[in-house]
């Protein structure tokens, strides 16, 4: 691996950031084929360790020893692959910023590809040719593309992926947030809307599963779509718009009944029913306003995206957590 200074900042510079969440036993692999697929360019590469076993942290420190190329920054626990990259991003100094996973499922050798529609185009989606999942997974995928569309509409959001690459003038954007909801793909569509997407190779994994399943997938769907769109308030004011409809309808029926039948509307399951549905729409309404009052409340308690305990051959910027 090649031991020349970190990026001087000249528009060849390229920082990638990987999120490290387990052993880590692909970083070795991971660091000496970056090296090779950037050869001649001016690169960076930072490891962000997000709450892995302490034997993870002292190997990312093993690989920056005597490489001043390679760095690191270990979170005091973990806070969430986004919030990782976000660490990551704010300590990179490349005029182009590469994320990819640490598993090697984002082979090193496809990030020139990327690099090659970054000159036209401000972010750039790594997209897999072909991808074979699980049912489970790909419905939870299809939620969470549902949630980006939401708030980056249908034409971007189909082609997000976390193997992307960016022009390193959108940085600010993340300098600047302060909340710990992160969404990158949502920042990136606050700075730029000119946003590509090449479809590249994908490998498979070499060890363990994804941390992507079912419930963390909605999880991190919620968060996005409360936490940077109103949609889900829309989605409240249109069931109680259609309940209150509903229930105008149910009183035309008992009225009309009973004035051409001469008749009520007999049976306590009718009124339970229609009790369970108005009281089902309200509590739906109140559950959407709470998450987005929590969010305020953690917004006013000024809690932290994320937290550094240590480094490796970087010093984080000022003001970061």
């Amino acid at each position: 691996m090649s031991e020349e200074a970190p990026p001087s900042g000249h528009p060849d510079s390229v920082s990638i950031v990987v999120p490290v969440f387990g052993s880590g036993d692909d970083l070795d692999d991971l660091a000496i084929r970056v090296a090779a697929a950037l050869d001649g360019r001016d690169w960076e590469l930072i490891f962000v360790n997000d709450g892995s076993p302490p034997p993870t942290w002292n190997r990312i420190q093993a690989l920056a020893a005597g490489r001043p190329r390679v760095r690191g920054i270990n979170l005091r626990r973990n806070f969430g692959q986004q919030n990782a990259l976000l660490a990551g991003i704010r300590a990179s100094r490349g005029d182009v910023v590469v994320t990819m996973d640490d598993d090697l499922q984002h082979p090193p050798e496809e990030i020139g590809r990327l690099l090659e529609r970054v000159s036209a185009a401000e972010v750039v989606y790594g997209t897999p040719a072909s991808r074979v999942r699980g049912w489970s997974r790909n419905f939870a995928a299809a939620l969470t593309k549902a949630g980006l569309a939401s708030v980056l509409g249908a034409v971007h959001a189909r082609d997000i992926a976390a193997f992307r690459a960016f022009r390193g003038s959108l940085r600010p954007v993340f300098a600047r947030y302060n909340s710990p909801y992160v969404s990158i793909d949502v920042l990136l569509s606050w700075a730029t809307s000119r946003i590509a997407a090449v479809p590249v190779r994908y490998e498979p994994r070499r060890s363990g599963g994804s941390g992507y399943r079912l419930w963390p997938l909605l999880t991190l769907t919620l968060n996005m779509v409360t936490g940077f769109s109103v949609w889900p308030l829309r989605l409240a004011s249109i069931i109680g718009l259609a309940v209150a409809a509903f229930g105008g309808l149910v009183l035309a029926f008992v009225i009309g009944r009973y004035l051409t039948a001469d008749a009520t509307v007999p049976g306590f399951a009718f009124l339970a029913s229609l009790t369970a549905i108005f009281a089902g729409a309200q509590l739906f309404g109140i559950g959407i306003i709470g998450e987005y009052l929590a969010r305020m409340h953690f917004r006013t308690m000024d809690k932290p995206a994320y937290v550094v305990e240590s480094t490796a051959n970087l010093r984080m910027p000022d003001g970061a957590a």
